[in-house]
C-alpha cells in the first residue's frame, strides 16, 4: 500500500468546500507563545495579547466538540465527553516514557495531548475525519506539539512506516463489521513485544456470546457486535495476542457523556429508555464498556 499516495489524496478533503472556511480560518490565527497545562483540561494560557472572540468564532466553527474539554485562553470548550474520566481510569495502568505510541481513532488528540506527560518517543494519532483534523490543528497551532495526525483509518496501521510499543484504540472495535480482522490489524502495527489497550462495549455473561444489534445500538446505526468478556478475549486471542487482561468495566453516565452547548444534536441522554436507563431505547442493555490490555510476544523458536 502506497501510503504517501494516500496522504496525498486526503489532503484533499481539506479543501471540501465545508472544510475550507475551517482551514481559512486557521490559517488567520495569530502567534503567540503559550504555556501548555496538562490537567483534567487541556488548557492554554498566554501573557501576550489575544483576541479573545476571534479565538472564541474559529472554536464555534468547528462544532461539534466530543472529547476534551479544552481551555483556551480562557474560553472554556465544554465538550460532550468528560474524556478525562476514561484517560484517569486507564492512568494507572500504562507507562509511555521512551514508547512509541499510537492512537486509533484519535478525534481531536485529547488523549494524544494528554500521554505527553509520560514523555513517550513519538506519538501518532490515526482518524480519516477532516473535521478533528481540523480541531486538533487549531489546538496544535498554538501548543505546537511533536503529535503527528494521520487521516488515516485502522486498515493502514499494518501497513504504517513505524512499529508501535503501545497503540490505544478506544472505542473503534463495535464499529467494525469484522472486529477480528480489524484486532489482527492492531497486531500487525505493533513492535515484537508491543501492547494494545483497548476499549469496547461489552454485554454481561460468562458465555462466549456477541449481541448483534438489528438496526442501531444506542441510536448508533453503525454498531455491529457487543460481546460478553469472554467472547472478545476469543477474539483477542484468534487475532494472534498471546495475553488478555481485563483492566477495567465501567458503565456510560450522564456525567461522563452529555449534552453541551458545544455539540450539535443528541447525547446519552437521547439514547437511553427514559423509563429505564439500564436499557437503550431499543431495548438493549444500556452501553457497558470494559478496557483491556493486549500483548504481542514474539513467536518461540
Amino acid at each position: 500500500m502506497d501510503l504517501n499516495a494516500l496522504r496525498t489524496e486526503r489532503e484533499k478533503w481539506m479543501t471540501w468546500k465545508n472544510i475550507k472556511p475551517l482551514r481559512e480560518a486557521l490559517a488567520s490565527l495569530p502567534e503567540v507563545d503559550v504555556t501548555l497545562s496538562l490537567e483534567d483540561t487541556v488548557s492554554l494560557q498566554t501573557r501576550e495579547s489575544i483576541d479573545h472572540e476571534q479565538i472564541a468564532s474559529v472554536a464555534r466553527m468547528m462544532m461539534p466538540w466530543r472529547k476534551g474539554p479544552f481551555d483556551l485562553f480562557g474560553l472554556f470548550i465544554d465538550t460532550e465527553w468528560q474524556s478525562f474520566m476514561k484517560y484517569n481510569l486507564l492512568r494507572p495502568h500504562f507507562n509511555l516514557e521512551g514508547k512509541r505510541v499510537a492512537d486509533i481513532g484519535c478525534n481531536n488528540g485529547y488523549y494524544l495531548f494528554r500521554m505527553q506527560e509520560d514523555n513517550p518517543a513519538s506519538l501518532v494519532g490515526f482518524d480519516p475525519s477532516a473535521v478533528y483534523k481540523t480541531q486538533f490543528d487549531f489546538i496544535n497551532h498554538f501548543a505546537k506539539t511533536d503529535i503527528k495526525y494521520e487521516l488515516l483509518g485502522v486498515e493502514h496501521v499494518p501497513f504504517y512506516e513505524e512499529k508501535f510499543d503501545t497503540i490505544f484504540c478506544l472505542g473503534v472495535l463495535y464499529h467494525r463489521s469484522d472486529p477480528v480482522a480489524m484486532l489482527k490489524q492492531l497486531f500487525k502495527g505493533l513492535d515484537s513485544e508491543g501492547e494494545v489497550i483497548l476499549d469496547t462495549f461489552m454485554i454481561d455473561g460468562d458465555e462466549e456470546m456477541a449481541l448483534c444489534p438489528q438496526g442501531s445500538y444506542s441510536k448508533i446505526p453503525n454498531i455491529y457486535f457487543v460481546p460478553t468478556i469472554p467472547a472478545l478475549k476469543n477474539w483477542c486471542l484468534r487475532a494472534g495476542f498471546s495475553d488478555f487482561e481485563v483492566l477495567e468495566t465501567s458503565v456510560t453516565d450522564s456525567e461522563e457523556q452529555r449534552k453541551t452547548e458545544w455539540i450539535e444534536g443528541q447525547s446519552l441522554e437521547d439514547f437511553l429508555d427514559p423509563d429505564d436507563p439500564t436499557k437503550t431505547v431499543e431495548g438493549y442493555p444500556a452501553p457497558k464498556r470494559v478496557y483491556v490490555r493486549l500483548i504481542k510476544k514474539p513467536k518461540e523458536k
